[in-house]
């Protein structure tokens, strides 16, 4: 098989409380020219930033050579609360992305369900059909506005949908009405897995949202499926060549990302020994293939 070839970025979720000057230091010391830019407002960009600071924020980061693929919102489309307050969310998150150069704003699906362990399958609260419709009405409200500025959203397989399937059958639903539509997805490499689906069926349902710019791809390891506390990459047991080989596969050209999540567990290595491993983990997979 053909090894495939993929730029290397990392979200600042893994860089709790870095200014953006260390941020930038951390990356281009591992030849790293794309990030992910969590947007809350205890991180280094949210929605309350002035035009002056989006401006800063931009142009430091094109001085360094670095991109920013996308901006990592907390959206939950699928949360139950009323539709306006949602759709003006993600649209002022769309402007934020067009203002930083980013093509990306990461969603949630983010419907209630019932708790359930780590490497269990979510039970939502309400039937699918219900929770599936509340996200595509929500993202077709904001669409419109994301075709203006040229920017997609993007399903990530988190939390009520973590697998391909379910993310690729809200994009059908989405798809049923708008055809042209603009939404992608994130395939992050833990979750669909966590809960028992295999990376081959992850791919086959989300590869059409992936390729050609539609979407990228999160690269983690964990303990266990069970106990998701970050370790470095290669040393947990997250298939991460069984990822990159079906995407190599199947044709996907775009970003895999590192989400190294230490502004949840503050306790793991620092992102730059966390972005070695993993640009070591996609070297060596590179090679052997």
């Amino acid at each position: 098989m053909t090894g495939g070839h993929w730029r290397l970025g990392a979200s600042t979720l893994g860089a709790p409380g870095d200014d953006l000057a260390t941020v930038i230091d951390v990356v281009t010391r591992h030849e790293v020219d794309l990030v992910e830019l969590r947007a809350a407002p205890d991180a280094l960009i949210h929605t309350g930033l002035t035009t002056a600071e989006r401006t800063r924020i931009r142009a430091e980061l094109e001085a360094a050579g670095i991109e920013v693929l996308a901006v990592a919102s907390g959206i939950r489309a699928g949360a139950v609360t009323d539709d306006e307050s949602v759709v003006a969310a993600l649209i002022a998150h769309l402007h934020l992305a067009d203002d930083l150069g980013a093509g990306f704003v990461r969603v949630f699906p983010g419907a209630p369900a019932h708790p359930a362990g780590k490497d269990e399958l979510p039970r939502l609260l309400e039937d699918t059909a219900t929770a599936d419709a509340r996200i595509v009405r929500r993202l077709a409200a904001a669409l419109p506005v994301a075709t203006d500025l040229g920017v997609r959203p993007l399903l990530e397989t988190h939390d009520s949908h973590p697998r391909g399937v379910d993310l690729a059958r809200v994009l059908d639903l989405l798809g049923a009405a708008d055809p042209d539509h603009r939404v992608g997805v994130i395939w992050d490499a833990l979750h669909p897995w966590r809960v028992g689906e295999r990376p081959a069926d992850t791919a086959a349902a989300l590869l059409p949202h992936l390729r050609d710019g539609r979407g990228y791809v999160q690269i983690k390891d964990t303990v266990s499926a069970a106990d998701t506390t970050p370790v470095l990459q290669g040393t947990g047991v997250v298939p991460m060549d069984e990822v990159l080989e079906e995407l190599a596969e199947g044709g996907y050209h775009g970003p895999v990302s590192l989400e190294w999540e230490r502004t949840w567990y503050p306790q793991v290595e620092p992102l730059d020994e966390a972005l070695g491993a993993a640009a070591a983990a996609v070297a060596n997979w590179r090679v052997r293939t």
